[in-house]
């Protein structure tokens, strides 16, 4: 099996009523409940949107870390779920399942190979 990363960024999201939102949370709840009870589901969940950020920057030997993003964009990750499926097209069929369940686009990434530590 591998593990893939589904994601969105914030900005994806749109302009919703809270209406609109308490709408959807049940429509992806049960999408997670689907992926638990097919033994795929690793993690997900959303991101506070106002919460603070802060980076961590070791590369001058010193580590320094520091409150916002490292750089300046407009898109910041949003939410996120982890699968471990045994392909990709399993992959995108939950992104699919998950973008419908939301209400916003998606964008699927299997993980890499671990490096091998001996």
């Amino acid at each position: 099996m591998t593990e893939y990363l589904i994601y969105f960024n914030q900005q994806w999201v749109g302009d919703h009523t809270e209406e609109w939102f308490r709408g959807r949370a049940p429509l992806a709840m049960a999408v997670v409940n689907e992926m638990k009870a097919a033994g795929v589901y690793v993690f997900a969940g959303g991101l506070e949107e106002d919460a603070p950020a802060y980076t961590a920057d070791a590369t001058s030997g010193t580590t320094l870390i520091t409150d916002g993003p490292y750089v300046e964009t407009k898109e910041y990750l949003g939410g996120l779920t982890v699968i471990d499926v045994p392909d990709e097209e399993t992959a995108t069929m939950w992104a699919g399942r998950v973008a419908e369940a939301c209400g916003w686009p998606q964008e699927v990434r299997r993980f890499g190979t671990p490096p091998r530590v001996d």
